[in-house]
């Protein structure tokens, strides 16, 4: 009897559950923990902020010319940009001259470094990135915007939060389904080889944003 063709596993899948571990120890850093539940003030939440605009700014920097690239062309979208909306937050943290004194941590700069490499010599690989990123900024990225709020009192959805709002994806849900069905589709159009490169440099994705937050955590030591 023939063999029965086993199910394509969904490339969105594969991406998710593959870099589960690294996701997962991402989200319990010890920053993160602590600026969730309420133990570090707003300004470790300005700190962190402000290293996020050299993280989009690297990513969305060359948006222009990703759009024209075959695999990462697709998920090129203004919608999902952020620059404009982080600087408008750094405004309303730091002041109008947010920009003075602001620099990279070192695991910043390593990860805008990564971003620069993979525009220049690898764009497909920028998906991972881009996925990474945005998927998480419309799903776990709205748990602290809301936590923000509250903690600080910044007005629902306003300045200190646009970073985490949205304004041009009126339908998340849809969005986020539509965005999966573009990765399914990239997959689909890659080799093995290539399907296990982006699989790698999504699991690498989650371990740079974590060297940002242990960078941010020696800045804000636990109490003696």
């Amino acid at each position: 009897m023939p063999i029965p063709e086993q199910p394509v596993v969904p490339f969105s899948t594969v991406l998710r559950t593959a870099s589960s571990a690294e996701h997962e120890a991402a989200e319990q850093s010890s920053f993160m923990s602590r600026l969730l539940g309420g133990h570090l003030g707003v300004e470790a939440y300005a700190d962190l902020t402000g290293q996020l605009w050299f993280v989009y700014r690297a990513l969305e920097d060359r948006a222009d010319e990703l759009a024209e690239h075959p695999v990462a062309g697709p998920f090129i979208d203004a919608a999902l940009l952020r620059t404009e909306a982080i600087e408008r937050d750094l405004a309303h943290l730091r002041g109008p001259d947010w920009r003075e004194g602001l620099t990279p941590l070192p695991a910043t700069a390593a990860y805008v470094a990564r971003l620069e490499e993979l525009a220049d010599q690898w764009p497909a690989g920028v998906i991972a990135h881009h996925y990474t990123r945005y998927l998480g900024d419309l799903s776990g990225g709205q748990i602290i915007r809301g936590i923000a709020e509250k903690t600080w009192g910044f007005e629902r959805k306003g300045d200190g939060v646009r970073f985490y709002v949205f304004e041009q994806v009126d339908n998340p849900a849809a969005f986020k389904r539509d965005y999966r069905a573009k990765l399914d589709a990239a997959g689909l159009a890659m080799d093995e080889v290539e399907r296990r490169r982006v699989v790698e440099e999504c699991k690498r994705a989650f371990q740079l944003n974590g060297a940002v937050f242990r960078d941010l955590d020696t800045r804000y030591p636990l109490s003696a």
